[in-house]
């Protein structure tokens, strides 16, 4: 019987925390499974190079074509460097093993031993995405705890916002009097009814602090919840956030902070 002809789709990918910390770049995963499929004389159909994308969710450019290609029969095999590169997911791991099993295709990794065409290999798979998971679980319980002890000890990552600086001995927050009092001013004329475009202009005019000042910077100060003593926490965008609250000492009463919020939203 004349065996199956391997045409493989290959898959590497980086995101840019990826690629500084272990060095895994596009061209050297590229390079060796390349090398994989000339030594078991595989025909390459594609090189699907995802740059700068998390595999936390299917929903990845080059993925999807992937597997739109291997839906329509142009791939019977997907190469990857490793399993991570393909995902970090239990849950989409399940949904890519159901696809190969519904197309009676493979799925095959340069750095472990893996054969989807078995049930100890697809058990081997399931096991190393498990692991995975839970080191990226275990890594932002981590990142979680230091924020949380950072933040207690009033330590913020970065330049502070207008109205604060640093404590050159402990890197804490602490209150810049001069620029703290424009902040107030700048809740001040707002509630008074003036518009960020007005404020902008007075200040520009009365050239404020010498610095420019654009409207997106006096919308952030209105918004920013540092100034009522909070630090808040978005991991990426998009996700629910985390408040930490009376952090650093407040600048704006949190009555005014909040009319100043219902005010925005009329707008």
């Amino acid at each position: 019987m004349q065996e199956k002809k391997i045409i493989a789709g290959l898959y590497p990918r980086v995101s840019t925390e990826d690629q500084s910390r272990y060095g895994h770049s596009l061209d050297e995963q590229e390079d060796r499974l390349k090398k994989l499929c000339d030594y078991k004389e595989y025909e390459i159909y594609k090189v699907y190079r995802e740059e700068g994308v998390s595999a936390k969710s299917m929903k990845r450019p080059k993925f999807q074509e992937m597997i739109e290609d291997m839906k329509s029969g142009k791939i019977n095999k997907i190469i990857v460097y490793k399993l991570d590169r393909l995902t970090r997911s239990i849950q989409d791991l399940e949904s890519i093993f159901r696809m190969l099993e519904e197309y009676d295709y493979s799925l095959e990794s340069v750095s472990e031993d893996i054969n989807t065409e078995t049930a100890t290999g697809k058990f081997f798979v399931r096991m190393t995405t498990i692991l995975a998971q839970l080191e990226i679980e275990r890594c932002s319980e981590r990142t979680k705890f230091g924020l949380v002890g950072a933040a207690k000890k009033g330590h913020i990552s970065g330049q502070p916002p207008l109205g604060y600086t640093k404590e050159s001995e402990n890197k804490s927050i602490i209150i810049d009097d001069v620029q703290a009092e424009v902040v107030r001013r700048i809740f001040r004329l707002y509630l008074d009814g003036m518009s960020v475009c007005s404020i902008c202009k007075l200040f520009k005019e009365e050239n404020v602090l010498n610095r420019r000042w654009p409207t997106t910077t006096v919308d952030k100060i209105l918004s920013n919840q540092l100034y009522i003593c909070n630090v808040v926490h978005r991991k990426r965008s998009g996700e629910d956030v985390e408040i930490f609250e009376d952090v650093v000492p407040a600048i704006i009463d949190k009555t005014d902070f909040e009319m100043v919020q219902k005010a925005k939203k009329r707008i």
